[in-house]
C-alpha cells in the first residue's frame, strides 16, 4: 500500500520546497488550481457565472480571482465550492496513477479543513518563525501579501494543526537542517 505523506503548515512556511525533498511524488494542490485555471474552460464558465464582475476572460486570472476575494470575503466560498471538487478530483487520478509508488507526498493547504485526511497518513507540520516566513512570502512572485493574510484565516488555526500531526520540522530556511530532518522522518516511517 502507498504511504501518503501530507505536509501542513503556514502559507510561505516552506512546505513545497519540504515535499519536494522526500523524493517521492508530489501533489501540489496551488499548482492544480493553477492548472484548472489555465485549461478548465467549463470551470471558467463557471467562476464568470457567479463573479462577472471579476472574470472575464479565458484563462482564469489569478489577479482577478485574487480581487474577488480581497472585495469580499464570501467569493472563496464560491470559488471553493466550484474549484474544490476539481481539485479533488485530480487527486484521485494522482493517487490512482501512482498507487504502485512506496509513498506520495501532499502539499494541500486546505489539507485538514477540506477533510481530505486518512487515519493512516503521515502528518508533517512545517514550522517557521513569522520573520522567516514573511521574508519567504515577499521573495516571491506577484505576490499579494493582503490577500494571502486573508486566505491564512481560511486555515484551522496552527496549533491544531500541530497538534493533529505526526511530525514537526522547524524550518529555518537553512537547507541542510532541513534536509537532515526530512532524512530522519523517512527512515522512521519506513521502518514502521
Amino acid at each position: 500500500m502507498t504511504i501518503r505523506i501530507a505536509v501542513v503548515g503556514e502559507i510561505g512556511s516552506g512546505k513545497t520546497y519540504i515535499a519536494k525533498l522526500f523524493g517521492f511524488p508530489v501533489f501540489n494542490a496551488d499548482n492544480e488550481v493553477k492548472e484548472i485555471y489555465k485549461k478548465n474552460r467549463i470551470i471558467y464558465r463557471k467562476l464568470k457565472y457567479i463573479l462577472p464582475k471579476y472574470i472575464f476572460s479565458f484563462p482564469v486570472s489569478k489577479i482577478n480571482i485574487g480581487n474577488a476575494i480581497q472585495n469580499n470575503k464570501n467569493n472563496i466560498k464560491k470559488i471553493n465550492k466550484i474549484i474544490h471538487p476539481a481539485v479533488r478530483k485530480r487527486m484521485r487520478n494522482f493517487l490512482k496513477n501512482n498507487k504502485k509508488t512506496k509513498a506520495v507526498v501532499l502539499d494541500i493547504p486546505l489539507y485538514f479543513e477540506n477533510n481530505l485526511n486518512n487515519k493512516n497518513d503521515i502528518v508533517i507540520f512545517i514550522s517557521s518563525k513569522k520573520k522567516h516566513i514573511n521574508n519567504a512570502l515577499k521573495k516571491r512572485k506577484k505576490s499579494n501579501i493582503k490577500l494571502l493574510k486573508k486566505l491564512a484565516t481560511l486555515q484551522k488555526s496552527l496549533a491544531i494543526k500541530k497538534k493533529k500531526s505526526d511530525y514537526v520540522i522547524e524550518n529555518n530556511f537553512k537547507s541542510g537542517n532541513v534536509k537532515k530532518k526530512v532524512n530522519i522522518i523517512k527512515k522512521e516511517i519506513f521502518r514502521k
